[in-house]
């Protein structure tokens, strides 16, 4: 199956979740084929590790993460929205997919998931979120993937996040034209990480 096939569907829907809460999404559209597989592309993880995916949407990155090869066992959903979530549990079957709160994830996660996560990739629109939000962010994923940090799609030229206020690094790894609007993808680490 191709990206527009699996996210054609469920433009609706995505929209929906938009007009309830913009805040929640950065785009009203879900993310092109393009940025999925650049998100895909930066993803690192040892053979047993999870990948993290943070407000999935419908689902459009999850499937680019499954056809970059993550196995479906090792991949795990979080989304807040429960009917979003239950669209994820239909249609990427295997998956891990949590209803919960990405900001308390040391309480959404299983206690076996802590500490097996080799990237977190955020689809939350942070640079919408007050400064302390974002730091509540930081802490989150620190408490269940010491040191990893997250990988961070963004509509912004440049970072989006006071990565350095934030006592991380940011590198930008990669950028695409083909998306609307074009797309930035940021990972940031807790500062004197490697």
């Amino acid at each position: 199956m191709t990206f527009e096939h699996e996210g054609a569907p469920n433009k609706g829907l995505f929209f929906r979740r938009w007009l309830r809460n913009p805040l929640q999404m950065g785009s009203i559209i879900p993310s092109s084929p393009g940025l999925c597989r650049k998100i895909a592309a930066a993803v690192e993880r040892g053979a047993d590790e999870y990948v993290l995916e943070l407000g999935a949407g419908t689902g459009v990155i999850s499937h680019a993460l499954l056809a970059a090869g993550v196995p479906a066992s090792k991949l795990i959903v979080v989304e807040i929205v429960p009917e979003m979530a239950e669209f994820l549990r239909e249609s990427l079957p295997g998956v891990n997919v949590i209803c919960g709160d990405a900001f308390d994830l040391k309480n959404t996660l299983p206690a076996h998931m802590h500490n097996q996560i080799g990237t977190a990739i955020c689809g939350i629109p942070l640079v919408l979120l007050p400064f302390e939000r974002q730091a509540a962010f930081r802490d989150a994923v620190e408490a269940v993937a010491p040191g990893k940090g997250y990988l961070l799609y963004t509509y912004c030229a440049t970072s989006p996040l006071p990565y350095r206020k934030l006592r991380m690094t940011g590198q930008r790894m990669a950028f695409t034209l083909a998306n609307f609007p074009p797309a930035s993808v940021w990972r940031y680490r807790p500062a004197g990480r490697p």
